[in-house]
């Protein structure tokens, strides 16, 4: 996991996950902050496991470790945080050298993947499915205090285990 906490150690990836603590620091709904990427990244994990995607576990951790990296420039900037949060991944990702980086095709699998977990496209890449589906599952509305106060759509919400 040396490239994984390379991501997490990266003075970017601190910066803006300083950031967001600071702003989601009274937030009530979910948070996007370690103890949800971590549930996203073990739950890829299990699911490549069982489905028999051989996907690396260095990438899907990367991919679930950043896939709301964007997150800060949402709320304040008001663009949608997979876009910032791919380009703001592509910059970390990039700047890793030597047996840190990622290959061209692990990038593109992470970024790809970042940019897609908010909307499945027709044909997602396996990735790009895994982070999209793990996201979803790791929400747990069905024990949140603040469920009745949330605007998200009864057919959005977690209102079971489902892993």
């Amino acid at each position: 996991m040396r490239r994984v906490n390379a991501i997490v150690r990266h003075p970017v990836y601190r910066k803006c996950y300083s950031r967001l603590m600071e702003l989601e620091k009274d937030r009530i709904y979910c948070r996007h902050q370690m103890d949800h990427l971590l549930d996203v990244a073990r739950i890829a994990y299990i699911l490549n496991m069982e489905q028999g995607l051989g996907i690396g576990k260095e990438v899907i951790y990367a991919a679930a470790l950043l896939h709301d990296i964007g997150k800060s420039a949402q709320y304040e900037e008001k663009i949608p945080h997979e876009e910032a949060g791919e380009a703001i991944a592509s910059g970390i990702l990039g700047s890793l050298s030597g047996d840190l980086c990622f290959s061209d095709r692990e990038k593109r699998e992470i970024l790809t993947a970042i940019r897609g977990h908010r909307r499945l496209r027709e044909d997602p890449e396996p990735l790009e499915y895994l982070i999209y589906t793990s996201d979803k599952a790791s929400r747990r509305c069905f024990a949140c205090a603040a469920e009745e106060q949330c605007d998200w759509s009864t057919e959005k919400k977690n209102m079971e285990i489902t892993i």
